[in-house]
């Protein structure tokens, strides 16, 4: 069972905080000799698979690491350009690693802002008055559970769908919310939570609730 993410939306649509907790993408690393029998494009600031797959590598895969270093985008996490490095003969033989395209901090933002709307839409579409809205969607890899606070915040998580005792989480990670960034000194309201208590014991729920499935009763 996994946990994938989580997300905070505040009561605007705003994303105040999201942590990816386990990365459910299939990722295939090979070392390629010159020239590479892949044809790679920028597209939407990231470098994909074009044409060719072999050993993994698909159509629309990603470049996500060259020589064990992080690719960000179309550059690597040192400064090259990741097209003009695979098109030099010199930096042969070369390890690629390609897996499905990694959120960007915007599109992340984008996404809540989405569902924060879908979510008032799916309140305005009830029959009866006093809708709950989203509290989860499914689909053949994953669920989104989602909790709404009294005072309009959301607690998103994203997890596997036999992944059990989702309900009871959502509450611990409100309860979390609660202790470490409300009662922070340093935190304001509807702002992004920058706290590293609230790191630690949010990771920590997240691991028991993958071991145990459960916070006790109502799970």
């Amino acid at each position: 069972m996994a946990i994938f993410s989580v997300y905070v939306v505040n009561k605007a649509g705003g994303l105040i905080y999201q942590l990816d907790s386990y990365a459910p993408r299939a990722e295939a690393e090979k070392t390629f000799s010159y020239p590479l029998d892949l044809l790679l494009k920028l597209h939407d600031e990231r470098v994909l698979v074009a044409f060719g797959q072999r050993d993994g590598i698909r159509v629309g895969h990603a470049v996500l690491a060259i020589n064990g270093m992080d690719v960000n985008g179309k550059y690597t996490a040192d400064g090259k350009e990741v097209l003009e490095y695979l098109g030099n003969p010199a930096n042969y033989p070369v390890s690629i690693r390609f897996g499905r395209p990694r959120l960007t901090s915007n599109e992340k933002l984008m996404l809540a802002s989405m569902f924060h709307s879908l979510f008032a839409i799916g309140s305005q579409l009830s029959a009866e008055q006093g809708s709950s809205g989203i509290e989860m969607l499914e689909t053949d890899t994953f669920k989104l559970h989602c909790y709404q606070t009294l005072t309009g915040i959301k607690f998103v998580v994203l997890a596997d769908p036999r992944q059990a005792g989702i309900n009871s989480l959502l509450r611990k990670i409100y309860e979390i919310y609660s202790d470490f960034a409300l009662k922070n000194p340093f935190f304001s309201l509807e702002m992004p939570i920058r706290c590293e208590l609230f790191d630690q014991n949010l990771k920590l729920a997240l691991e028991v609730a993958e071991k145990a499935g459960t916070f006790g009763p109502g799970s």
